[in-house]
């Protein structure tokens, strides 16, 4: 089959889909391997390292033209795809079911890494969330230090000695726990928190101390996620969480929720009490909403009592060559899996599949996702051919 990576469109988007060190594993495979011009610059992949990989360089027209399975980091352009194409990408397709509806009526299928189903051990290779998370992870930390006032590591000196900073880190999932190893190893004295009290050994594995909550007992969901608090829940957590929150330098937030609304954990009341020249990182800021109070995502804001608030989307792009690399591995593993005797097999049987496949045959075959688009198992143009 002809694979192809196009060129990403989104303005903040610095990742490619495929590197060229990934590129010989395709080619080995029977597939053959297109590259638009330009695709991984500006992640610092040149059209010349594609082409000693084995990969054929050409332009945007030639590319849709010709290739029969399109490679992508973000959303697609819908435009050039045409029946009988198939797109891999992280499509968000919870929180933007209309792509997913304008692909079926293309009769274009629609892969989705964003839906692999993450406690299949057999998935983990393709499981592009927890690797571009853990990127995310390691960079709010940064972020955090370069914003912040103080030392991150105690420092004794000749003009006398600086306390470390006291960093809070709220959700522990693959960004949390990056981000805790991140501040720990900068010297950092860090605490993080989950609702779900499992994540306490892997907290203090990391040389953290584990924050636990009377408020919140256990709020451990399916699939490794918390599941979602009940409005009593929320509100006793916030109340609790704000007196820890006050203490704190640097506060990084990280959960999310997909398709909905990030919970809210720290509140505008919390973020008063903070003390002038904190941090808080939002890893959850999105178009949605955001974990705290004020955030906006891609922006910085400095509150009246001096707390600087960063809404912190697109972390993964601004490590581009290190997201880069995880995702190819991710999602050639994810295409060599659909893949046999030089064909896209679409098996939604298959569980990996079945969370993975959005559109297929001119439908919207996820299930989630045609509840969002109104679908029933029939073609999106009511016509059921």
């Amino acid at each position: 089959m002809k694979v192809a990576v196009v060129k990403e469109t989104a303005r903040a988007e610095r990742r490619v889909a495929l590197v060229p060190e990934t590129v010989p594993r395709l080619i080995a495979a029977g597939h053959e391997v297109l590259v638009e011009s330009g695709a991984g610059d500006r992640a610092w992949f040149t059209d010349g390292a594609y082409s000693d990989a084995g990969a054929s360089v050409v332009s945007a027209t030639e590319l849709y033209r010709s290739a029969e399975i399109i490679l992508t980091v973000a959303k697609p352009a819908v435009r050039p795809l045409r029946d009988g194409q198939a797109v891999i990408g992280m499509l968000a397709p919870l929180t933007d079911p209309g792509l997913a509806a304008e692909l079926a009526a293309k009769r274009v299928t629609a892969i989705s890494l964003d839906g692999l189903p993450r406690t299949l051990s057999r998935a983990q290779s393709m499981d592009a969330l927890s690797s571009q998370a853990s990127v995310a992870g390691y960079k709010a930390v940064l972020i955090a230090s370069a914003e912040y006032g103080g030392f991150f590591p105690l420092m004794i000196t000749a003009a006398g000695t600086a306390r470390p900073a006291k960093v809070l880190v709220l959700g522990t999932g693959v960004a949390g726990l990056q981000a805790i190893g991140t501040a720990r190893r900068l010297g950092a004295m860090v605490t993080g928190y989950d609702v779900r009290p499992a994540s306490r050994g892997e907290v203090e594995s990391l040389g953290a101390t584990f924050l636990e909550l009377t408020s919140v007992k256990d709020a451990t969901g399916e699939g490794g996620y918390a599941r979602e608090l009940t409005e009593t829940e929320r509100q006793a957590q916030q109340d609790e969480l704000a007196s820890h929150i006050a203490r704190q330098d640097v506060v990084i937030t990280t959960a999310q929720v997909p398709g909905r609304r990030p919970p809210l954990l720290v509140t505008e009341e919390a973020v008063k009490a903070m003390r002038p020249g904190a941090v808080a990182v939002d890893m959850g800021a999105s178009d949605l909403g955001g974990n705290v109070a004020g955030s906006a995502p891609g922006q910085s804001t400095v509150t009246g009592n001096g707390v600087t608030i960063i809404g912190a989307s697109d972390l993964p792009s601004s490590v581009p060559t290190a997201a880069s690399n995880a995702y190819s591995r991710n999602i050639s593993a994810l295409l060599l899996h659909m893949t046999s005797d030089g064909a896209l097999k679409i098996d939604r049987d298959d569980e990996i599949q079945a969370g993975v496949v959005i559109t297929h045959d001119g439908e919207v075959v996820h299930p989630a996702v045609a509840k969002l688009t109104g679908g029933d198992g029939h073609n999106v143009d009511g016509t059921g051919n």
